[in-house]
């Protein structure tokens, strides 16, 4: 019998992440889910932790408990992510430091001690999450689409610096989802959103696992360095 995945999902708490936490579980992985607030559900094989991504303390401490408990890591997708939804004008320099600490840096934590744990077994998938705002450059939402074309990069930089250790890297930019993270968006501007994709809906969060699940396969070991943005930019 296969051995069972063990999947770390930030960002777990709600959203995408719980989703996700959820679907890989449902699959039989052992899943480790973190977020910086308790979670308000369990499920069998979710271990939820806490911790703050842009913590390095945190996150130290996050994968020396996975290599504690599990012995091994083998998927990680890098959720946790917050968003500003502002004029540049009126955004705070507090907000950009919060955007960037936990998108850039937080990514780039979870997978630098991630990979650490992966490389013993010359063996990982990394998924990192993106937007379809970075090839839209929308209006309004410029620190957050600037974090996550730094995570495009980080993403594109780390498939070649992990590929010699059977790590690959990629990323999936999911198109508006209604969750939290785009709660208090006017209608009309999801709406004009929607209406520069070629399939003009809000996305699902079926939609991600299913492009997460691609990059994640085992067969999957020839991907790396590749961005897929949901619901076709144009």
């Amino acid at each position: 019998m296969p051995e069972r995945q063990v999947v770390l999902i930030t960002g777990a708490r709600k959203g995408i992440g719980r989703f996700l936490a959820e679907h890989f579980a449902a699959g039989g992985a052992a899943v480790i889910g973190c977020g910086r607030t308790p979670a308000d559900w369990t499920r069998d094989g979710v271990d939820y932790q806490r911790a703050d991504v842009s913590s390095e303390a945190d996150v130290k401490a996050l994968v020396g408990h996975i290599q504690r408990a599990y012995g091994r890591l083998d998927v990680i997708v890098n959720n946790a992510g917050v968003a500003s939804m502002n004029h540049s004008l009126l955004t705070p320099v507090a907000t950009a430091e919060r955007v960037l600490a936990t998108n850039v840096t937080g990514t780039f934590l979870v997978a630098r001690e991630g990979a650490k744990l992966m490389q013993r077994r010359r063996y990982g998938r990394i998924v990192n999450l993106t937007t379809v705002a970075v090839p839209l450059h929308l209006d309004g939402e410029a620190i957050y689409a600037a974090s996550k074309s730094a995570v495009e990069t980080l993403t594109k930089v780390l498939a070649h610096e992990l590929g010699a250790f059977g790590i690959t890297c990629n990323a999936v930019g999911p198109s508006p989802i209604a969750t939290d993270l785009i709660h208090g968006v006017p209608a009309e501007k999801i709406e004009a959103i929607t209406r520069r994709l070629a399939i003009k809906r809000l996305g699902r969060y079926e939609d991600v696992s299913n492009a997460i699940d691609f990059f994640v396969r085992p067969e999957s070991d020839y991907i790396t360095g590749q961005v897929i943005y949901l619901g076709g930019v144009s």
